[in-house]
């Protein structure tokens, strides 16, 4: 069926933001005496929102709510003021929502950073894009793999029909988000993931470049 919706996840899928992620992390880390990590471990973290981002940090022995919560609020001022110092689209990303929308077919994103900085960095790297819904971790909304973002984003956008719509992600937390609101998935390699992981989700296409994703939806 001709697809009339895309959804994107965010970190790993439209755009690179590891290194923003991982300094400041980082930063809120040592600030509290804990061991900082590298870009490769800070990114295996990822997937879950910031609060599980920052239990992962953390020593097993002192994964508690209060360090969390202590790390959080270190880590959204400095983050909110260099989200996107090293943050990059990934190559071809901005030319396949710029194609998609062309054709008339709607994007939005859904992603479990949290709302504000999902919102920010849509608005700085796509300006040109008119997304019919950006949705980033809002409270009282449950986290993907729950699908209740992605409802949001259908009921927003007026989609009724879940096969008229592509979920695009990078992660097994993305494949779940797809299967668990019954949504054809692609899963791309160029995020945080390896393909075999991905394979073991079992989605309905695995691609290695944007373009791919064109020939899905333009075939």
């Amino acid at each position: 069926m001709k697809k009339k919706l895309v959804i994107f996840d965010l970190d790993g899928t439209l755009l690179y933001t590891v290194p923003d992620i991982a300094a400041a992390t980082n930063q809120a880390l040592a600030a509290c005496g804990w061991p900082v990590h590298s870009e490769a471990e800070i990114a295996s973290y990822i997937g879950n929102g910031i609060n599980k981002l920052f239990e992962r940090a953390l020593p097993p022995e002192n994964r508690t709510q209060e360090e969390v919560l202590r790390i959080r609020s270190l880590f959204l001022p400095y983050y909110n003021e260099h989200c996107a110092d090293a943050t990059r689209p990934f190559d071809g990303i901005p030319e396949l929502l710029s194609a998609i929308f062309s054709r008339g077919i709607k994007v939005a994103v859904a992603s479990n950073k949290y709302h504000p900085a999902t919102v920010k960095l849509m608005q700085h790297f796509f300006p040109q894009i008119p997304f019919c819904a950006v949705f980033g971790e809002r409270e009282g909304v449950p986290r993907k793999p729950e699908p209740d973002i992605v409802r949001d984003i259908l009921d927003k956008a007026g989609i009724h029909c879940p096969d008229e719509v592509l979920y695009v992600g990078d992660s097994g937390v993305d494949m779940q988000t797809a299967a668990n609101a019954g949504i054809e998935a692609v899963a791309v390699t160029w995020g945080c993931r390896s393909r075999e992981e991905l394979s073991s989700y079992s989605p309905a296409h695995i691609v290695d470049r944007p373009e791919q994703i064109a020939r899905i939806l333009f075939q």
